[in-house]
């Protein structure tokens, strides 16, 4: 299988959607008497958004998900 070398940027970019990707599933399995709807705080999503558009992947999704498959594969 071959391995992706990704840049400073791209390593960012990943990461940052993981922090995002956990952070919603955590709202999403919150407490279920709480009330509320799941919230993502803006600074989680503003991380995401600045690292994806600093590597170049804003708007470039095929781009990004490769990245991502190659960096983190499912088990």
């Amino acid at each position: 299988m071959p391995t992706a070398v990704l840049t400073d940027r791209e390593r960012t970019a990943v990461q940052a959607y993981l922090r995002l990707l956990h952070t919603v599933r955590a709202a999403f399995d919150g407490p279920p008497d709480g009330g509320r709807p799941p919230l993502v705080p803006p600074a989680v999503l503003a991380e995401a958004e600045d690292a994806l558009s600093g590597a170049g992947l804003t708007g470039n999704e095929a781009e990004f998900f490769h990245l991502l498959r190659a960096w983190c594969p499912r088990p």
